[in-house]
């Protein structure tokens, strides 16, 4: 069960702790970008860098996820496809993605995106915080105590 991250965007305090995550519990950590990413050595630390375009990384994980995979993104389109396919799917902040909750998102996500093309909605998500980190490393911590036997 590795974990794959959507890293183009991974807020780099989540890339540490994925880091530090996968040494400690000695589970494949994967993280695909369309740019380089540095990430300390280790065996279980791994990069794959993608070509520019849309979507490229997001496709390249799709294609390389199993059932009972941990995927971490912000992109929701993303994150309904790796449910689809029956891994555990949650955001830099530490909000679960599930099958309850995904159409929802999805619906909300296209909303906002119509509103913005229209110039109604400026800005972007709130910045990231220590809560923010707190949550994901709480939410990732309770993954692998669930699905992960630590070495």
């Amino acid at each position: 069960m590795p974990i794959w991250v959507d890293a183009d965007a991974c807020p780099v305090p989540i890339r540490e702790i994925l880091c530090r995550a996968a040494a400690r519990w000695q589970i494949n950590t994967t993280f695909i970008a369309n740019h380089f990413i540095k990430l300390p050595p280790s065996p279980w630390i791994h990069a794959r860098q993608v070509p520019h375009g849309f979507d490229v990384a997001d496709q390249e994980i799709v294609a390389q996820l199993t059932t009972g995979d941990l995927v971490i993104t912000q992109d929701i389109p993303l994150a309904a496809e790796a449910i689809e396919q029956g891994a555990d799917v949650f955001n830099p902040r530490g909000q679960a993605f599930t099958r309850e909750n995904i159409r929802q998102r999805l619906a909300m996500r296209n909303f906002m995106e119509e509103m913005r093309s229209a110039g109604q909605v400026t800005g972007g998500p709130a910045a990231f915080s220590q809560q923010d980190r707190k949550e994901f490393a709480d939410q990732l911590d309770r993954w692998l105590q669930k699905n992960h036997r630590k070495p």
